[in-house]
């Protein structure tokens, strides 16, 4: 696990669950960001989207799909609220709050891109990234 931090807030703290520490894009596994400060949901959603372009994907029918989905999908978050993305077998990102399930995208190349926010070689937090990898 890790903390991202911007600028001189931390913003959560994201731990990666894997089958037997054995973390694989390919396989299933968790990401959960606890938050640790206030943000809307919409500001997730377009971070997220803003992360992905930042990373070379510049399809901009696919990013605008996405970016509409997301801010439907993402709720605000306070202090001590969790969110949580789970690769599933099947490479769909199924998204819950606590433990409520609040969305599934059913779309592999969303998934790639969305979990390489944190775990791709592109990332822009390649320390959280090596922390998550345990690197």
């Amino acid at each position: 696990d890790g903390v991202l931090t911007y600028l001189f807030w931390d913003v959560y703290r994201a731990t990666l669950y894997a089958p037997a520490a054995d973390w694989r894009a390919d396989s299933p596994f968790v990401l959960s960001l606890a938050y640790l400060r206030d943000l809307r949901g919409a500001d997730i959603a377009e971070r997220t989207i803003d992360e992905i372009r930042k990373q070379g994907f510049n399809d901009a029918a696919k990013l605008s799909d996405w970016s509409a989905r997301l801010t439907k999908l993402f709720p605000d978050v306070t202090d001590g609220v969790s969110l949580t993305a789970v690769r599933d077998a099947r490479g769909r990102t199924v998204l819950y709050r606590g433990d409520v399930q609040i969305g599934l995208v059913d779309d592999k190349m969303f998934t790639e891109r969305f979990f390489d926010i944190w775990l791709g070689e592109k990332t822009s937090e390649p320390k959280l990234r090596r922390a998550l990898l345990g690197r």
